[in-house]
């Protein structure tokens, strides 16, 4: 018989259990209407699990989003029209209308309404975000040029963003394609090649570093990250015999970083340094333009790729993929790139809060208590 002394009331262990995080609050921006961007969001939402995820705000239209669950034949949980952000609902997709009823939606065709309404959709939400009504931001493919006004006279999405949501122009926004596998960011972004070598100067570099290890530690929680950094002639300038710019900018600029304790190595050739798969021996790869980084990473990255905006005090990525005419209204897009980007905004926000909260002054915390 088991003597019961009255000290093992119970002997089931105690479980703790974590609080639970309250959900991120995703601004969307639909894009360019006449693209696969509405697709692509409301096949994202056609699985109520994201929900369990996040609270979405879409900055469109009803009406549009209507048009394409119809031709979609989506079954899913309808968007659900909110005033405001500030109004939205846990557990529902929300939408905010954001351009007047009467747009004419033609898939596959770049307009000027389509541009504007693009516009509407982000100028809205980065309203919010400034205000604090949104968490992070989403943005759906645009088309550069039908989205060229008055008021919108950037090369993209990033350059407005650097100039609308950076504090009075002290954050410089770093353009990085990731995904679970590797890191891409850029020196230029968009710019014609004929204008790449001049823009490729020893200050940009090393900014570019500065900004890329900045963010693979506060916004991909890498302690001591080790960035790859591109040459910009073919077989890294073969000594001079091919340009100049890695002995005269790229080397210096890599030897600058490293006094500044940033573990930068190359430069490496781009088709040797992603043809030997050597993208895998780092955190981070830093490449002198455009096509030289992205083409690369969209052709091993598939439809997980994303397009994160580093170095602004808020959280933007997109799908890497763009308006996607050739299929608009057809029903094929896929919305794996679109929730990928989804997940990393969430995923970013959170490492960024994480490291806010690891980070800060633990005199100021006893202050405050």
């Amino acid at each position: 018989m088991t003597e019961n002394n009255g000290n093992n009331k119970d002997n089931k262990k105690t479980e703790i259990k974590e609080p639970a995080r309250p959900k991120v609050r995703v601004g969307i921006t639909h894009g360019d209407y006449n693209g696969i961007g509405y697709e692509v969001i409301l096949k994202m939402f056609d699985d109520t699990r994201m929900l369990d995820l996040c609270t979405p705000v879409i900055y469109g239209s009803a009406k549009i989003a209507q048009f394409y669950r119809k031709a979609g034949n989506m079954q899913g949980s309808a968007p659900q029209q909110v005033a405001s952000a500030a109004e939205a609902v846990a557990g529902q997709v929300n939408i905010v209308n954001v351009v007047g009823e009467e747009m004419r939606v033609e898939p596959g065709k770049a307009s000027p309404e389509s541009g504007r309404a693009a516009f509407a959709a982000l100028e809205s939400a980065v309203a919010d975000l400034r205000a604090g009504n949104i968490d992070v931001l989403v943005t759906a493919p645009i088309n550069k040029k039908a989205i060229q006004s008055e008021l919108f006279t950037f090369p993209g999405h990033t350059e407005y963003l650097e100039a609308s949501v950076g504090a009075d122009g002290k954050d410089k926004a770093l353009m990085v394609l990731c995904n679970d596998v590797m890191r891409v960011a850029l020196v230029t972004i968009h710019l014609p090649l004929s204008k790449v070598a001049e823009a490729v100067t020893r200050e940009a570099v090393v900014e570019k570093l500065h900004l890329f290890e900045r963010s693979l530690v506060e916004d991909f929680g890498i302690v001591k990250p080790r960035i790859a950094v591109l040459a910009l002639n073919p077989h890294a300038g073969e000594d001079g015999m091919l340009g100049v710019e890695e002995q005269q900018v790229i080397i210096p600029a890599i030897e600058e970083a490293r006094e500044k304790k940033i573990l930068a190595f190359g430069p490496y050739a781009a088709d040797g340094f992603f043809g030997a798969g050597l993208f895998n021996k780092f955190d981070g790869v830093l490449a002198m333009y455009h096509d030289q980084g992205l083409a690369p990473f969209k052709t091993l990255a598939m439809d997980n790729g994303v397009n994160f905006t580093a170095g602004l005090p808020f959280v933007r990525t997109s799908p890497d993929h763009g308006t996607g005419y050739d299929i608009a209204g057809k029903n094929q897009a896929s919305p794996d790139s679109m929730r990928e980007a989804v997940y990393r905004a969430i995923d970013i926000f959170r490492n960024r809060c994480s490291h806010a909260e690891r980070t800060s002054s633990p005199l100021r915390k006893q202050k405050a208590e």
